[in-house]
């Protein structure tokens, strides 16, 4: 009787694991699927033989390579299986030998002596930290599982040793000399953070604590989060907001749990008035408003508005269905023949760029990724 339960227990257990493994992607509307796919197929033509990406032609490698790994993973596939593991894994191959050590750079994901990185590694640093505190958790070698915790660990020490006087965090180190601060590059620092102490790697409670504040002290009374504080002087001026870092704001804030808090509610109405949830028309930086801003609206969900803000008039709640339905809708309209997205406005580098983050947005649904479900 004791082995017919047993054989019952792992066959239930089996039973589940496919149940789990079907359900991921059946939030995602079927109209949407054949895009992602064509989108994920650009991506795997353009990954580079050694395993990374590179943004028109070889540009940015670092952050190409851990947005497009990122979208990757979204799909559902791990460093261990699924149909684009292998492209996974040499991604985290390539990023795992880009972990310098010694000097003050001990840690640094990334490459300073590249040309397009020299002056803005710590965007590298961030995402190719995020990227590979997402795959840890699914490396099952015993050594690689342990150079991985080293890398994350020492990447970790890095982002802290960058940090500003003001709490943000910059192009370039601290280390080396530059204390100085952007909103952008301070969120891309926060969510790798978040992410390694999701995965069990150590964090200083203070360096989140003063990434806090800053963001707290880069809110306008309007809402907005500035573009940096160090340059601004003292305080955050009105009419400085910037919308992308808004939104981004939120999602980092979200990423770490935090709900309630009262800065989610300013930066939400900030953004209500600043950035067209309808997708419509472009307002610069298209992409990277855009990957935080979906994040953030999908974890708001459909009724996250009304539960922030009790009452609301039913034609001024945000939703994610409606963000949905129109980002979504003018993605496939403007999907090239060839998978791709082209290049937005603002500082967008190209069509790997556009395609990792879109790709990546259109898979929210999907809830592959732990760091990126409600």
């Amino acid at each position: 009787m004791k082995k017919i339960a047993c054989v019952a227990a792992v066959l239930a257990a089996l039973l589940l694991g496919l149940q789990a493994q079907n359900a991921v992607g059946d939030d995602i509307q079927d109209k949407y699927k054949p895009t992602i796919e064509k989108g994920l197929q650009y991506l795997v033509k353009m990954q580079f033989k050694d395993g990374h990406w590179g943004a028109n032609g070889d540009q940015y490698p670092v952050s190409m390579t851990g947005l497009a790994g990122m979208a990757m993973l979204m799909e559902g596939s791990t460093i261990r299986e699924g149909k684009y593991a292998t492209n996974i894994r040499r991604a985290a191959d390539w990023l795992m030998e880009r972990s310098m050590k010694g000097n003050n750079r001990d840690g640094l994901i990334g490459n300073p002596d590249h040309p397009t990185e020299t002056g803005r590694y710590m965007y590298g640093h961030g995402f190719g930290t995020l990227f590979l505190a997402l795959v840890y958790g699914d490396e099952e070698d015993r050594e690689r599982r342990e150079k991985l915790k080293d890398i994350l660990t020492r990447a970790v020490k890095y982002i802290g040793n960058a940090q500003s006087t003001h709490g943000g965090w910059f192009y370039t180190s601290k280390a080396d000399g530059h204390d100085q601060d952007e909103g952008s590059v301070t969120i891309t620092q926060l969510q790798p953070l978040r992410a390694c102490r999701n995965a069990g790697i150590a964090v200083p409670k203070h360096i989140i604590k003063k990434g806090y504040d800053y963001l707290k002290n880069s809110t306008t009374p309007r809402g907005g989060v500035v573009y940096s504080l160090g340059r601004g002087g003292a305080g955050a001026p009105v009419g400085g907001e910037r919308p992308a870092l808004t939104a981004a704001a939120i999602a980092c804030l979200f990423s770490a749990g935090e709900y309630k808090d009262e800065l989610v509610k300013k930066w939400f109405k900030y953004c209500q008035t600043a950035i067209p949830i309808s997708g419509a028309g472009r307002i610069g930086h298209d992409e990277y408003t855009h990957l935080y801003y979906a994040q953030a609206l999908y974890v708001l969900g459909d009724d996250g508005w009304d539960k922030m803000f009790p009452g609301s008039p039913a034609d001024q709640r945000m939703t994610w269905s409606e963000y949905r339905k129109n980002m979504f809708d003018r993605l496939v309209q403007t999907q090239n023949g060839d998978g791709s997205w082209p290049g937005g406005g603002g500082f967008s580098v190209g069509p790997v760029y556009s395609t990792a983050i879109y790709c990546m947005i259109m898979q929210l649904d999907r809830g592959a990724v732990p760091f990126f479900q409600r």
